[in-house]
C-alpha cells in the first residue's frame, strides 16, 4: 500500500513538472510567433538587422531586433530556448511509462481489440515512437519536401496511417495517448535533429563571417512550420484521457485524423490573420463541420455503444429499476478500484475520488456511470474486469428507470 501511495505521488509530481514545462514551451513558441508577426523594418535599425519589434512587459520596455545572420558584435551570453521542449518530452515519456506502461493492462491493452501481453504492448509503443520518426524524417529527405503542399499531405497521411495501426493494437484510450506521444516525439525530434543544429550553424558562422546555406535555413523553417501546425492537436491528445467521449469511440483513429485537421486549419487561420490581416472564414467552417461529424459519428455510427442507451429510451425495453442486480454488477466489476481501499495493484486511492461501495455513492455517481459504462465502454479500462453487454444493459435499465422516477441522484 505504501509503495502504491509513493508511486502515485511520483506520478503526480511528474505530471506537474510536465505541465509546467509544456506551458513554458508553448508560451515561448506563441511569443516567438507573435514577434515574427510584429517584427518590421524601421528607421535607425542596427547594421544587418532586418526588423525590430517593441513590447512592454514586467514594467519595462523591450526592444527585439532580428538578424538573419549573426551580427558583427555578438554578446557574450546568448539565451537558448531549448530546455522547455526537452523537459516537456522527457517528463511526458516518464508519464507514459508511469501510467500507461506500468498499468498496461488497464490503459494500453484491450483484449477485445488485440490480446497482447504487457511487455509486447510496451515494446510496440516504444518502437512506434522511433519508427514513426524515421519514416517522417525520411519523407523530408525526398523530393516531396520541395513542395509545401506535398510534404504536408504526406505527413498528414502518415499520421492517419499510424492512428489506424495504433487503434488496431491498443485500446482506444491507449491509441489516443500513443498518437499524442508520437506527434510530440516528431516535434521534439524536429527541434533536436534539425532546428537546433541549424541555429548552431548560424552562431558558428560568426567566426567565418559567412551566413549559413540558404537551404539549411529553409529546411529548419520548414520543420518549424510543421511543429506549429501539430501543437494544438498534441494538446488535445494529451488531455483526451480525461474525457471518455474523446477516446472511447470504437473508431478513434477517425477522430484523431479529424482533430489533426481541425488543429491545423485553426493555426492556419491565426497565422494568416496576423501576417496579412485577412480573416479567413473557411477554416472555421471546416472545423465546425468536422466537429459536427465527429459528434454524429460517435453517437450514431454503426456499432456505437450509444445504441444501447437509445434502446433503453423505449419504455417497453426499460424493464425494472431494481437496484439489487446493479449493486452486484458494481461490486463485481468496479469496486476493486472505486473503493476506500482499492485492491487493484498499483492503485492507492479511488480514481478521481469516486467510491462505489454503498447504494448512496452509486446513486450519486449514476450520471458518470452512464457516461463511461453505458454510453461508452471507457470503463472498466480495457474492460479488464470483463463487464458484459448484458451487465451494461442492466445499468442502463436502472439509470433509465430511476431517471424517470427522479431518483437517480438521491441518497
Amino acid at each position: 500500500m505504501l509503495k502504491d501511495f509513493l508511486w502515485e505521488i511520483l506520478t503526480y509530481g511528474m505530471r506537474w513538472l510536465h505541465v509546467v514545462a509544456a506551458i513554458a514551451w508553448m508560451g515561448f513558441a506563441f511569443h516567438t510567433r507573435e514577434l515574427e508577426r510584429k517584427t518590421k523594418p524601421r528607421d535607425a535599425m542596427p547594421e544587418g538587422a532586418v526588423g525590430e519589434a517593441w513590447s512592454i512587459h514586467g514594467f519595462g520596455f523591450y526592444r527585439t531586433v532580428k538578424y538573419l545572420v549573426p551580427p558583427k558584435n555578438m554578446p557574450a551570453y546568448l539565451i537558448w530556448y531549448k530546455w522547455q521542449a526537452k523537459t516537456t518530452w522527457i517528463t511526458g515519456f516518464a508519464m507514459m511509462a508511469l501510467v500507461y506502461y506500468r498499468g498496461a493492462e488497464l490503459y494500453l491493452i484491450d483484449p477485445a481489440v488485440f490480446a497482447l501481453p504487457a511487455w509486447a504492448a510496451i515494446a510496440l509503443s516504444i518502437a512506434g515512437l522511433g519508427l514513426s520518426w524515421l519514416i517522417y524524417d525520411g519523407l523530408f529527405r525526398t523530393p516531396l519536401a520541395n513542395s509545401e503542399t506535398a510534404i504536408v499531405t504526406a505527413a498528414f497521411l502518415l499520421l492517419v496511417v499510424l492512428a489506424y495501426l495504433y487503434s488496431q493494437l491498443f485500446s482506444s484510450r491507449g491509441a489516443m495517448m500513443q498518437m499524442g506521444a508520437t506527434m510530440a516525439t516528431l516535434v521534439i525530434a524536429n527541434i533536436v535533429v534539425v532546428i537546433l543544429p541549424t541555429l548552431r550553424n548560424m552562431v558558428a558562422g560568426l567566426s567565418s563571417g559567412l551566413p549559413p546555406p540558404a537551404e539549411l535555413i529553409a529546411r529548419g523553417m520548414q520543420r518549424g512550420r510543421q511543429n506549429n501546425y501539430m501543437v494544438l492537436t498534441i494538446v488535445f491528445m494529451m488531455i483526451s484521457n480525461h474525457f471518455p467521449s474523446a477516446f472511447a469511440p470504437r473508431y478513434a483513429w477517425v477522430l484523431i485524423a479529424a482533430v489533426i485537421v481541425i488543429g491545423g486549419v485553426i493555426r492556419y487561420f491565426f497565422d494568416t490573420m496576423h501576417e496579412t490581416g485577412i480573416k479567413l472564414r473557411w477554416p472555421w467552417g471546416v472545423s465546425a463541420l468536422l466537429t459536427l461529424l465527429l459528434v454524429s459519428f460517435g453517437a450514431f455510427a454503426p456499432g456505437s455503444d450509444t445504441r444501447l442507451a437509445r434502446r433503453m429510451d423505449d419504455p417497453a425495453r426499460r424493464g425494472s429499476g431494481d437496484f439489487t442486480p446493479v449493486k452486484s454488477v458494481i461490486a463485481a466489476r468496479c469496486s476493486m478500484c472505486h473503493a476506500s481501499a482499492p485492491v487493484w495493484p498499483g492503485i492507492a486511492s479511488p480514481p478521481k475520488g469516486i467510491k462505489l461501495e454503498t447504494p448512496q455513492e452509486i446513486r450519486i455517481h449514476a450520471a458518470q456511470i452512464n457516461r463511461v459504462a453505458v454510453l461508452s465502454h471507457a470503463m472498466p479500462p480495457g474492460n479488464v474486469t470483463g463487464l458484459t453487454d448484458g451487465e451494461r444493459a442492466t445499468l442502463a435499465r436502472w439509470i433509465a428507470a430511476d431517471a424517470e422516477a427522479g431518483e437517480a441522484v438521491k441518497p
